[in-house]
């Protein structure tokens, strides 16, 4: 009987050690919905973002970073967040194909706000990268500041922001 017991616990610890790891990031493939928008991500140009939800077998994503901060940093939501992830922008192929499977964890990334760059959706973004020397170069050619994530001030993510529509050829 107390062999059953024992290893009874051991499940226990395994699944709650599980449990408490973080999930990995997930390819983003043509079949990624924007969470707010629901249109395919690959169609946007931009930097993209990945947030796993306790309880939810996918994450969710966002057409853009700022979106995705917005949700971080909103009252509106009550899920428990397991990850987020972001695309580092200083291993992106280009702006217009941000990459599939280049993604930093949020938590310590270098986030440059304020730049003169808009994202997916055509909010002005805020561009995310691994290398702090990166973050900085691009601040010094696009402009803006960097920082990391819990610095980020929500009314940065959370004020109404005139949005750019590309113009459509007649």
């Amino acid at each position: 009987m107390r062999h059953l017991a024992v290893i009874a616990m051991l499940i226990l610890a395994a699944c709650q050690e599980e449990e408490a790891r973080a999930p990995d990031p997930v390819t983003m493939t043509s079949d990624a919905l924007g969470h707010f928008c629901m249109m395919q991500l690959d169609q946007h140009p931009g930097p993209k973002a990945q947030i796993h939800l306790a309880g939810l077998p996918d994450p969710i994503f966002f057409s853009q970073v700022r979106d995705a901060l917005a949700y971080l940093k909103g009252p509106e939501r009550d899920a428990e967040i397991r990850a987020v992830y972001v695309s580092d922008m200083g291993r992106a192929p280009s702006w217009d194909a941000p990459g599939i499977d280049n993604w930093t964890e949020a938590a310590t990334a270098h986030f440059v706000v304020g730049a003169d760059v808009t994202g997916g959706m055509g909010a002005p973004e805020i561009v995310p990268f691994s290398d702090v020397a990166a973050a900085r170069a691009f601040a010094a050619d696009k402009g803006g500041e960097v920082m990391m994530l819990d610095a980020i001030p929500p009314e940065t993510v959370l004020a109404p922001v005139d949005i750019v529509l590309e113009e459509t050829q007649t």
